[in-house]
């Protein structure tokens, strides 16, 4: 690995081996130092007649291709007489099911067919903007608190804004890479959150940028989110589909986004992908507000990890959801350096950031996670462990 051979600036641990990268940011990319990824305003807004249907177990199958669930997704809805151009996808897995453009009266009757299980709105997920531009430490703070390791040959699968194909510093899989935005093919990420969630998971143990958790790791790249980080849940089911028929026990799954409201469908697609042994991380969220009000932080499950944030004294970010019914580990989330798009460096905080440092773990050790102290001031008076390898 590494040395660990530093000097102190500031708040942030900087390595004579380290060169300030020669592109600087503008001021409308500058914001405030220490603000928070926060959710966009429109997030969670109901899509105006569009809707997320999920079959019965008895009608799908684990095994179904996405060909043969498109043509059964357009069998149904010809059974009950709907037009076939009001499927916009189908995806499969457990649960599968489709996507599609339905007026209330063919909702009422969808829900009488033997054949589905549960119908929900689609909605908005996006995120909010806001990081800082930075020269890159070597071996930053969070990754000396959580502890780090070789992540070569183990995989990521990042549902996210896409991952910088480009980024000198990260391994990516773009073969296996894709886009589940509509009229977007590629997963290369124009946001870069997703590039930033990316290297604290996986960043390479070389001698420029950063390192992260689990160093060299495959980072496969979900694109669920566009150049402004906006989505749909119906995006990020589909790329929860995708995961069920192409990852293997042992890799990690990484959701550093969420509705501000419950999706049944969306926490029954994660339990049953946690089911094949492949973990799952996800972020508490950035309200300051109970977990478990929100979809997907809220699920529980054997191989499902919720995660809070603290910062680099322990202390419980003012930003973080919170409850233990729903979180299983803090980890740090506050001011954390990472890779971001265009080969860049930025700092940002939120849950976002604390997740992918228990996903790294997840890829070195396991179910096997220890902790190493607790976050303080825990809102809700029994304090998080600490993620620790």
């Amino acid at each position: 690995m590494r040395s660990i051979s530093f000097y102190l600036l500031g708040s942030i641990i900087l390595f004579a081996a380290c060169k300030k990268d020669s592109t600087t940011s503008s001021s409308s990319d500058t914001p405030a130092e220490g603000c928070t990824t926060q959710i966009a305003p429109e997030n969670g807004a109901v899509i105006d007649g569009r809707y997320i249907v999920a079959l019965t177990d008895a009608t799908n199958t684990r095994s179904i291709s996405d060909r043969d669930m498109y043509s059964l997704s357009n069998a149904i809805l010809q059974r009950n007489n709907i037009r076939s151009n009001a499927l916009q996808q189908s995806f499969s897995g457990q649960p599968g099911g489709f996507i599609a453009d339905l007026t209330p009266g063919e909702v009422k009757t969808l829900r009488r067919d033997a054949g589905i299980s549960l119908i929900e709105p689609d909605r908005v997920i996006a995120l909010g903007d806001c990081f800082t531009i930075v020269e890159p430490s070597l071996i930053t703070w969070n990754v000396n608190r959580v502890g780090y390791g070789d992540g070569r040959g183990k995989t990521a699968w990042i549902i996210d804004s896409g991952i910088d194909f480009n980024h000198p510093d990260l391994n990516v899989d773009t073969v296996r890479s894709r886009s589940f935005l509509n009229g977007t093919t590629s997963a290369d990420d124009e946001n870069g959150h997703g590039t930033h969630v990316a290297g604290i998971i996986g960043a390479l143990n070389n001698q420029i940028g950063v390192l992260g958790v689990a160093s060299g790791a495959n980072l496969v790249s979900l694109r669920v989110l566009d150049k402004d980080g906006k989505g749909t849940a119906g995006g990020v089911i589909q790329a929860l589909a995708y995961i069920n028929t192409n990852a293997k026990a042992g890799d990690v799954v990484n959701i550093s986004s969420g509705e501000d409201t419950v999706s049944n469908i969306m926490d029954q697609q994660i339990k049953n992908t946690a089911a094949k042994g492949i973990f799952i991380t996800i972020a508490a969220g950035n309200d300051a507000k109970p977990a478990i009000n929100y979809s997907p932080a809220r699920v529980n499950a054997t191989n499902i990890y919720t995660v809070s944030a603290i910062d680099s004294l322990d202390n419980f970010a003012s930003f973080s959801n919170y409850g233990n019914d729903a979180v299983d580990f803090a980890a740090p989330g506050v001011k954390i350096i990472s890779t971001w798009k265009g080969g860049l460096y930025a700092k940002a905080s939120g849950t976002s950031m604390a997740a992918p440092h228990v996903a790294g773990l997840l890829l070195l050790v396991g179910n096997n996670i220890k902790s190493s102290g607790t976050a303080k001031n825990d809102p809700d008076g029994t304090p998080d462990p600490i993620a620790h390898k």
